[in-house]
């Protein structure tokens, strides 16, 4: 049965952003490579980015998933500029565009740098799709754009034949918003899908083991254990146990507890022999101490059979 509530983990995008960020910044900007200088360590900002915008109090309003990232340019040696990166899933309360703006002004005016900011909506509304923040009164306007990447509007196809590791990325996201109703079987099909989009790519194991934890755990099965066996089918594909670094530890949990199963139902078996044991004992008249010594059972617990 199709499950329409799947659940959606957003916060998955902050810690793919971080594992792929280089392939993130050429899969948006086309120049990239001419702009940013790749070889320099990214420095991700998110307590700053926190102290500018604290939680609301009592949890009220919606939070979003927020990425504030320090990247050197090639022109000008320290210059750099702060990518601000926005991720959201569903609608919300449609203030994106204004969020947007007072995120620009405090990083500009705290940083004293350019900025460039990217959000990237995640959500299933075709005709939701923020970029432009107007604000006028009395003769005095302003207009702030934004960079929009609506992942709705992606062409499946070009996405598969990008190879950019972070389209699988956006690949993942796209087929989780055009499958919303997709069956367990047909999700462990698609997850296997993505996972061989990502190993025709070229990447390194980190960025491997991210995009893996990405696909895998974007979209949540209805039933926990088509984890494992998605899992094993993996493991199976590739042919070894040592499935390209992938976390393992749901295979291993399914392990310990098959173990523990078998173990539990080895020692209720033991207890019964002992149970009958004691049981022939008391018939044949035996001193209830001489059989507690003899089966090792408490004298309560051989009192009390019959």
């Amino acid at each position: 049965m199709a499950n329409s509530s799947r659940r959606i983990d957003d916060p998955l995008w902050k810690s793919i952003l971080e594992q792929t960020f280089s392939h993130f910044l050429k899969f948006i900007f086309p120049d990239a490579e001419s702009v940013f200088d790749l070889s320099k360590p990214f420095d991700y900002l998110d307590k700053e980015f926190e102290s500018l915008f604290p939680p609301e109090p009592n949890g009220k309003g919606v939070r979003y998933v927020d990425k504030l990232v320090k990247v050197f340019l090639k022109d000008g040696g320290e210059q750099f500029v702060l990518c601000h990166v926005e991720v959201q899933s569903s609608k919300g309360k449609g203030d994106l565009a204004e969020r947007m703006f007072r995120y620009f002004y405090k990083i500009s005016d705290r940083y004293k740098v350019p900025v460039t900011a990217i959000a990237i909506l995640a959500d299933g509304n075709r005709n939701y799709r923020p970029c432009l923040y107007i604000q006028e009164f009395m003769g005095t306007s302003l207009r702030y754009s934004f960079n929009s990447y609506k992942i709705l509007d992606q062409d499946e196809a070009a996405l598969r034949s990008n190879t950019n590791p972070f389209a699988v990325v956006v690949l993942t996201a796209l087929l989780a918003i055009v499958h919303k109703n997709i069956t367990d079987e047909g999700l462990k099909d698609m997850k296997l899908d993505l996972h061989d989009e990502m190993m025709k790519r070229k990447m390194n194991k980190k960025t491997r083991q991210g995009i893996y934890d990405f696909l895998k755990y974007y979209v949540s099965f209805q039933k926990h254990e088509n984890f494992v066996i998605f899992e094993k089918e993996v493991e199976t594909k590739l042919g070894r146990s040592d499935t390209m670094g992938t976390r393992e530890y749901l295979l291993d949990k399914a392990k310990r507890q098959g173990k523990q199963e078998e173990r539990a139902k080895a020692e209720a078996e033991k207890l019964a022999e002992k149970r009958e044991t004691a049981r022939e004992m008391k018939k044949d008249g035996l001193p209830i101490e001489q059989i507690s010594k003899f089966t090792k059972l408490s004298v309560k617990e051989i009192e009390k059979l019959r």
